[in-house]
């Protein structure tokens, strides 16, 4: 599982280059999160847009990776398949995190 890391300005983007986050990956996935969030300033967005299928574990996942940040830094979603936004919204996830319709959208926002 790649993530890739950036910084824009005072937000860190992590991409996902994998088209699933399952059980297969999920414990390499949180990982990479917890790496790829060392250094980050207060707000850390989470770039799905490559991902197509996300199950329990990858969901599971992405919630831990959440946990695992430092207590000011605050972790955000951009770029949803319809797919994967489904199983958010099912889940009730889309109450914990805050989720945009695409990085951009993200990128000109302030954190809430």
């Amino acid at each position: 599982m790649q993530l890739n890391a950036s910084d824009a300005g005072p937000v860190r983007v992590i991409s996902v280059q994998a088209d699933r986050i399952d059980a297969a990956v999920a414990l390499e996935f949180k990982d990479g999160m917890r790496d790829a969030s060392i250094g980050a300033q207060d707000r850390i967005l989470l770039d799905l847009g490559q991902v197509s299928f996300i199950d329990s574990s990858g969901l599971g996942a992405i919630v831990a990776a959440m946990k695992q940040l430092e207590d000011a830094q605050k972790l955000e979603l951009a770029a949803l398949n319809p797919l994967v936004e489904t199983v958010f919204r099912l889940t009730r996830m889309d109450t914990i995190f805050r989720i945009h319709a695409t990085l951009d959208d993200a990128l000109s926002q302030n954190a809430a």
